[in-house]
């Protein structure tokens, strides 16, 4: 076959920052999928696209032609209406397992195609797996059914979803090039929207423990990811949320599944409840579901009801125990005083390393394994009180998890009131010019069209 462009010649225009033509993006991924542009040439330009960017419509052009390169779900035979959340990563972070039931018990069906983790962040699919029996592989019939007959699906993505993606997300990794924004935002929408949802929620973390550590950045990648997916006709609302600090009391796969179920029975961690509300809020109004009360949902049991049936579909069991470490190891607070910060990244490392996460896709990992945290900033701490309990299967693993967390925690004889992006710029204006949004010390800022 005679190629009808060069790439070489698609990789001096990124280059010299030029806009590269909308027949040359498509070829590009077409032909890098089919394997006619080698890894070293797309390695160039994935570089040259980190350096100088992309133009919004020629980011739209990229994020197309990576969903043209596979599949895209036929929504068409679900009854209600679709809405979606993708979270870009974070320690702690089980919103998904409350989330996804207590949007379908008001009514819209939640697609969700989930994720393993991989280092200090963990993986929706991996936190499903401790429970026995859960399956993540769900067929087509399966999927719609499910959709229909409960409202939600959590699920592995099959492979024919956004093919080019899985290619050039592996060569970023081992390019230097995993921080392009341009890259990291197709790679997340081109999947999205191949999933078919009517409307997205973009959960942004922004802190230690997240990818984008700076506001600055994280609006950045919202503002892009919002435009993505409006341009390709998807109702997108992105949220900026807090992550300088672990979400809720744990991180580990079978200890967050715990934690969600007590959401879910109406009790759970504060902080857990207020995100899970606020995505819920903004998942339904983007299907024109705007009179029910998410938390509402919550106390009174009709998410549980959903969160079980959904488990008990995918081959789950709701009622058996959960896997337990077979050992722990209880960190102590060196001196007396409030806890001022708990840095989220430490804590992710720390239950990485005993067991919960992976350092490679293949790698196992332990269900039980992870970190429970018995203080969180602002609590008043005695010296010699528990502050954060560890668990693995393996007690040789407690030595590299103690040195994660070695300077991850201070303790002050005084508060030091919020984190130091929870006091920063937000005016409190909502910019598509619906009702002020009001930030919190948990969600930051809102992103619209």
């Amino acid at each position: 076959m005679t190629e009808p462009f060069d790439a070489v010649s698609v990789i001096r225009t990124k280059r010299d920052a030029g806009r590269i033509p909308d027949d040359q993006v498509d070829w590009v991924i077409d032909a890098y999928t089919r394997g006619a542009v080698a890894d070293e040439q797309m390695s160039a330009l994935a570089m040259a696209i980190l350096l100088n960017g992309m133009e919004p419509d020629e980011l739209s052009r990229w994020t197309n032609a990576m969903i043209a390169s596979g599949d895209r779900l036929d929504l068409s035979g679900v009854a209600r209406p679709t809405t979606d959340k993708h979270s870009t990563g974070g320690v702690g972070d089980k919103i998904t397992l409350p989330l996804a039931p207590l949007v379908a018990s008001l009514g819209a069906a939640v697609p969700q195609l989930s994720g393993r983790g991989l280092g200090h962040t963990g993986g929706t699919l991996d936190k499903l797996e401790s429970i026995p029996g859960w399956r993540a592989n769900v067929s087509n019939a399966d999927f719609i059914r499910q959709l229909n007959e409960i409202g939600a699906v959590v699920c592995a993505a099959g492979d024919g979803l956004a093919p080019a993606d899985k290619k050039l997300y592996a060569l970023r990794d081992v390019t230097g090039t995993v921080e392009a924004i341009p890259l990291i935002a197709s790679s997340i929408m081109s999947k999205k929207i191949a999933e078919g949802a009517s409307a997205l929620v973009l959960d942004v973390k922004v802190g230690t423990g997240a990818f984008m550590k700076t506001r600055a950045d994280a609006r950045e990648l919202a503002e892009t990811m919002v435009a993505l997916g409006t341009a390709a006709g998807t109702h997108t609302v992105a949220l900026l949320t807090d992550m300088n600090t672990p979400l809720g009391l744990s991180a580990g796969n079978a200890l967050e599944v715990a934690e969600a179920v007590q959401v879910l029975a109406g009790g759970g961690p504060s902080d857990i409840i207020e995100l899970t509300v606020a995505l819920a809020l903004e998942m339904l109004a983007g299907v024109g579901i705007t009179d029910v009360d998410p938390a509402e949902a919550l106390r009174d049991g009709r998410a549980m009801d959903t969160w079980r049936r959904m488990i008990a579909a995918q081959g789950g069991e709701p009622d058996a125990a959960l896997p337990r470490a077979a050992e722990q190891h209880i960190v102590t607070a060196p001196s007396s005083g409030v806890l001022t910060r708990l840095d989220a990244y430490a804590v992710g490392v720390a239950a990485w390393r005993l067991g919960a996460g992976r350092a490679r896709k293949e790698d196992p990992v332990s269900p039980g394994a992870g970190v429970v945290l018995l203080a969180k900033p602002g609590d008043t701490v005695r010296q010699g009180q528990p502050l954060l309990e560890l668990h693995a299967d393996d007690p040789g693993r407690f030595d590299r998890a103690l040195q994660a967390l070695e300077g991850g925690y201070d303790i002050d004889g005084s508060d030091v009131a919020g984190s130091d992006i929870a006091g920063s710029d937000i005016d409190g204006s909502d910019v598509d010019g619906g009702t002020a949004f009001q930030p919190s010390p948990l969600v930051l800022d809102r992103v619209t069209a």
